[in-house]
């Protein structure tokens, strides 16, 4: 086994940022071919929002400018069909033959505009979701307040919801006033309804993948050339109706690398204590989608800029403190450079189980607490990947010629340990490790975390359920008798994305021990 061959250090296979000018380089925005403008009436987009006591907004109280009703030419933004994965494809064309109307919505829709891989494909259609049963075998509807069908296709879940579910819900729910517009056609009233009721104007995009024509009825597409994400609705409102969407806010900005509206970015901030309404589930189901999909260090450092990271992870959020890390700081740290790393593994397609970066954060908690010798870490990170077989980890530690990364405060400087006092090290980080997964998940731990700080908000949330504390710990576990307990070393450094994603214990294991010892030595060090 040599050193050459764990290929720790792994560069991203795309770019996770591709400039804004080559995404939608196609899309000629001025043209008359590219665009076609409905005619609109005043008395469509001055709809009246409601004032606290209820009454009516009166029209042209709005903020936001009224957005031209927009259709583009899919192909003219370098859009096709052949961009939608399979399991999408049989979705749509089943419901197409049967004579509805299909049309994809959402994300992936500004996904595909961005030349971007979407994390999902959602499906929006005309048929009522009884009948989207009754065209597919492996289907059920899912879900009392929002009910939508999930169709199996293999592994795969296909979410669709039906336009009539949305438009009861619309009458029920939506507090505007509005008019149909006198000469409005039906389809483009329904489709203008629906997207109304989108959290964010770039998820408010509808593409016809048989008319290949894409929908834009609330300035998304102004928006993505903008690299702006800004709610549908007033932002006060939008976020008061479901406060998830400040994490989604998050995440969404975090991924595209976007800004937030003037008006977005103050309510995510005075806003974000509403998030401890939502349950912890949902909590760390958004955590996940932030942290596990490529996009973790700009996610925590957008948490960290609006106030939502002393609320969701205090420990972390001290941390930062602790070491002067401002609200804006373009400065990095160990605790970011490991997400970083992790990012660079990671994709939409490509994400990692959620006991991963669980143990990066308890690793990183345990170091920062007790800092250590480069060596230790690197001996640590080796024996984890090789299944806890200390000897062959401090044989290949010991040939390391290239210098480890001095500006974390967590690492000491290199000292002469025989091999008795390197495993006492590596064993007692190990055991720390697993203790600041113990902290994590205790509630009074985590309220302690921010106590020194006056202005900080109080918060003992733990959302990490038992069976994946469980979980994380076995990451930590192979460094007491690893061979005897099974802990087998994986073969290869390639890594199993499947895999991971399921949180195979020597996927995670193996894909953990990369991002350490890539953090503690990086390739790209300047000697």
């Amino acid at each position: 086994m040599a050193i050459s061959g764990l290929a720790f250090s792994c560069k991203p296979q795309f770019s996770l940022r591709p400039s804004l000018f080559h995404c939608i380089r196609k899309a000629r925005f001025g043209s008359v071919a590219a665009i076609e403008t409905l005619d609109e009436p005043e008395s469509l987009t001055k709809y009246n929002t409601y004032n606290s006591d209820n009454s009516p907004h009166k029209v042209g109280e709005l903020d936001k400018k009224k957005p031209e009703w927009k259709k583009l030419n899919a192909k003219d933004l370098g859009i096709s069909t052949s961009m939608i994965d399979k399991p999408t494809r049989k979705v749509l064309n089943g419901l197409k033959k049967k004579g509805y109307e299909v049309y994809l919505v959402g994300g992936c829709v500004r996904d595909l505009m961005l030349n971007r891989i979407p994390k999902d494909f959602d499906i929006i259609t005309s048929a009522e979701l009884k009948e989207v049963v009754r065209v597919f075998s492996q289907c059920e509807i899912v879900g009392k307040r929002f009910p939508i069908c999930h169709v199996h296709f293999e592994d795969t879940i296909v979410e669709v919801s039906s336009f009539s579910t949305s438009g009861r819900r619309f009458s029920r729910d939506f507090k505007y006033e509005f008019q149909r517009p006198i000469g409005c056609d039906e389809k483009d009233f329904i489709r203008w309804r629906n997207c109304l009721q989108r959290d964010f104007t770039i998820n408010g995009l509808m593409f016809d993948p048989y008319a290949k024509i894409i929908y834009d009825y609330i300035g998304g597409i102004e928006d993505i050339r903008k690299a702006k994400v800004q709610t549908v609705i007033p932002a006060s409102t939008s976020f008061q109706e479901d406060c998830a969407r400040i994490l989604r806010a998050i995440r969404i900005a975090a991924r595209l690398g976007f800004r937030f509206s003037r008006e977005t970015a103050h309510f995510v901030k005075h806003l974000s204590p509403s998030i401890l309404k939502l349950d912890r589930g949902r909590l760390l189901m958004e955590m996940n989608y932030m942290l596990a999909y490529g996009s973790a260090e700009a996610s925590l450092r957008l948490l960290w800029k609006f106030g939502l990271l002393e609320v969701l992870l205090p420990i972390q959020a001290a941390y930062l403190v602790k070491h002067g890390f401002r609200r804006r700081d373009k400065r990095s740290n160990m605790l970011l450079s490991l997400f970083s790393n992790l990012d660079k593994l990671l994709a939409p397609d490509r994400p990692c189980h959620s006991s991963l970066w669980i143990a990066i954060l308890a690793f990183h908690k345990a170091l920062s607490d007790q800092p250590r010798d480069p060596l230790v870490v690197a001996v640590f990170s080796l024996a984890v990947y090789n299944g806890g077989d200390m000897l062959e980890a401090v044989k290949i530690a010991r040939r390391i010629n290239k210098s480890h990364d001095e500006s974390f405060c967590e690492l000491l400087e290199p000292r002469d340990l025989d091999f008795e006092a390197l495993k006492h090290e590596v064993m007692d980080l190990a055991e720390s490790s697993k203790g600041a997964l113990s902290k994590m998940t205790d509630e009074y731990f985590v309220s302690q975390a921010m106590a020194g700080y006056s202005r900080a908000p109080f918060s003992d949330l733990v959302f990490i359920p038992l069976a994946l504390y469980l979980k994380a710990i076995k990451i930590f576990e192979c460094m007491r008798g690893g061979a005897e307990r099974r802990f087998a070393s994986k073969q290869g450094s390639k890594i199993d994305y499947e895999s991971l994603a399921y949180g195979s214990p020597q996927e995670v294991r193996h894909t953990f021990a990369r991002i350490v010892f890539d953090t503690v030595y990086p390739l790209d060090l300047t000697e």
